[in-house]
């Protein structure tokens, strides 16, 4: 809607700073954010033994991946609730960290590559709407209304994450390649770079009423999950 801001995790915080309930909201997402990253790290450490050893492996590395990122989300929460935090910080962080790596030896080459896997997994969860694949994760509803609001949020929500995810990969191994690491800025600078199309602005909302759906739908899912070993 023109705007401005930082379409990023640090943005949406900085925004959820100002509110009146804004410290109770802080802290009480960075207990969560802390809590999740314990859970994954305790599945990391603990759990999958029983599987076979290539799908342990990868349910390991999985949940050992999502406590760094909850862990790093935490972190930020931690931040902006202490006051320290600023609506910079994610796009900065990911600027910097495409400079270090572009200085390391074989960096570029790296770089390139996470930026196709993210994209790559962009147009997995892309996919994955359409295909209705995520309903084998619930415990759908009976038939009706329901029913029909988790499938709708969930093919709108996947869609619209796999845009992003889509957006930021592409954006990671461009930058790269032209050597503008500056231009590297995850999501922040995926969101800008639609922006900038042919009906950037039409494109950019349908984005943000998919993120949002997907929102919704991950609040239906942790009533719905199947919680199985």
């Amino acid at each position: 809607m023109g705007g401005t801001g930082h379409a990023d995790f640090s943005g949406a915080v900085a925004e959820l700073a100002t509110m009146p309930v804004g410290p109770f909201l802080l802290w009480g997402s960075f207990a969560a954010c802390a809590a999740l990253s314990l859970w994954q790290a305790g599945d990391a450490i603990f759990d999958f033994n029983h599987q076979a050893t290539k799908k342990k492996i990868k349910n390991k590395a999985k949940a050992a991946l999502q406590a760094i990122v909850y862990a790093v989300l935490a972190l930020t929460l931690w931040h902006f609730a202490m006051g320290t935090g600023s609506g910079d910080d994610n796009r900065k962080a990911a600027s910097d960290f495409t400079i270090s790596m572009m200085e390391a030896p074989g960096g570029v080459a790296l770089l390139v590559l996470i930026g196709v896997a993210v994209a790559v997994t962009g147009v997995v969860y892309g996919i994955r709407g359409p295909k209705k694949s995520f309903e084998k994760q619930l415990r759908m509803p009976a038939p009706g209304p329901a029913r029909t609001a988790v499938t709708a949020l969930g093919v709108a929500g996947y869609l619209a994450k796999g845009t992003v995810l889509l957006l930021a990969g592409l954006l990671i191994a461009i930058a790269t390649l032209k050597e503008h690491p500056e231009d590297s800025t995850g999501l922040d600078g995926g969101l800008r770079a639609l922006r900038d199309q042919p009906l950037g602005p039409w494109l950019l909302a349908a984005v943000g009423a998919g993120l949002i759906c997907y929102g919704a739908y991950m609040i239906m899912r942790a009533r719905l999950a199947k919680m199985t070993r």
